[in-house]
């Protein structure tokens, strides 16, 4: 997918040979093993699938795994709702992409806050609202602090 690599140009493809569980594929294994990383974010098409399987062998492998639900599907409730349990039994805690979000960001103040509040937009169009909300109420105590310097 040529936008991944444009907005991550340094991910690693690692093709299948078919496998339906990622972590049958050793290149993968190696992959993920070779960044040095203890921790993962899991998201794919299917949560009780593309998700599942991975995240409990990373986690068997030693991994802190998150899966973010709301970034993969299933085709009904009731698998998602199953695997959500399943992982919470095994370890793998599921989140939200706005958590994840929020997580990495950690803080307004920051050089890259402008991206992170375009991605909140993205996630939770309302969020836009309440970022404008908070870039007027700064520009009216700016402006305060600048009339009362006058």
């Amino acid at each position: 997918m040529p936008e991944i690599h444009e907005a991550a140009p340094h991910a690693v493809y690692v093709p299948r040979k078919g496998e339906v569980n990622a972590w049958d594929n050793a290149l993968f294994v190696k992959t993920v093993l070779e960044t040095g990383r203890k921790t993962l974010i899991i998201a794919g098409v299917w949560t009780s699938v593309c998700v599942m399987f991975p995240a409990l062998d990373a986690k068997a492998a030693g991994y802190n795994v998150y899966a973010v639900i709301d970034a993969s599907g299933d085709p009904s409730e009731m698998a998602s709702r199953t695997t959500i349990a399943r992982f919470a039994q095994a370890g793998v805690i599921p989140t939200s992409a706005n958590a994840v979000l929020c997580e990495l960001q950690r803080t307004w103040n920051r050089s890259d806050a402008a991206d992170y509040a375009q991605l909140y937009g993205m996630v939770a169009p309302n969020y836009t609202a309440v970022m404008e909300s908070y870039q007027k109420a700064q520009e009216v105590i700016r402006q305060q602090v600048k009339t009362a310097k006058a």
